[in-house]
């Protein structure tokens, strides 16, 4: 079990293991803002609600200037597993402009790609293909994307990640 750990802002902050979370609810460095009434944790002497959102009771600053590195993992969460060419699932990623012609590994030059589309286009360009990119590349932005995890986000974090996305 996870708990999604917010700042004293409300932007997310981390994914945390819920004994973490209880230690620092414990210890009053955080507050319970929603838990898992299905799976309480028991103790020797209590019984706790689990946990699944707390707030941090200060303010924890985070580097502004922090970049989101490029991965095969990002690329595909960024574009939804959807292939920019022709939309069907995406289990690959693509360079727009190939890397033999000088294309790098960035945010704005990567796409999720089906196996298919991967294969057809090789090392052309989409105007060379007579293709169109469904939507244009670029770096994700917001907080969420700095928390690992939260692309397998629970139920219950959906109205603390909704404004950030």
């Amino acid at each position: 079990m996870r708990t999604l750990v917010l700042n004293a802002g409300y932007e997310p902050l981390a994914i945390v293991s819920f004994t973490r979370a209880i230690v620092l609810v414990l210890n009053q460095k955080a507050t319970v803002l929603a838990h898992d009434a299905e799976h309480p944790v028991y103790s020797q002497s209590d019984v706790f609600e689990r946990p699944s959102v707390i707030l941090l009771n200060r303010y924890v600053r985070i580097p502004s200037s922090r970049a989101i590195p490029v991965s095969r993992r990002g690329v595909l969460r960024r574009d939804d597993q959807k292939c920019a060419y022709c939309g069907h699932h995406a289990t690959t990623i693509d360079h727009v402009l190939p890397r033999s012609r000088g294309g790098r590994d960035t945010w704005e030059n990567l796409v999720a790609c089906c196996l298919k589309c991967n294969n057809l286009k090789g090392d052309k360009t989409p105007r060379e293909m007579g293709w169109t990119l469904l939507s244009r590349p670029q770096a994700p932005h917001g907080t969420s994307w700095m928390v690992r995890g939260v692309e397998r986000a629970q139920p219950q974090w959906e109205e603390f990640l909704a404004p950030a996305a």
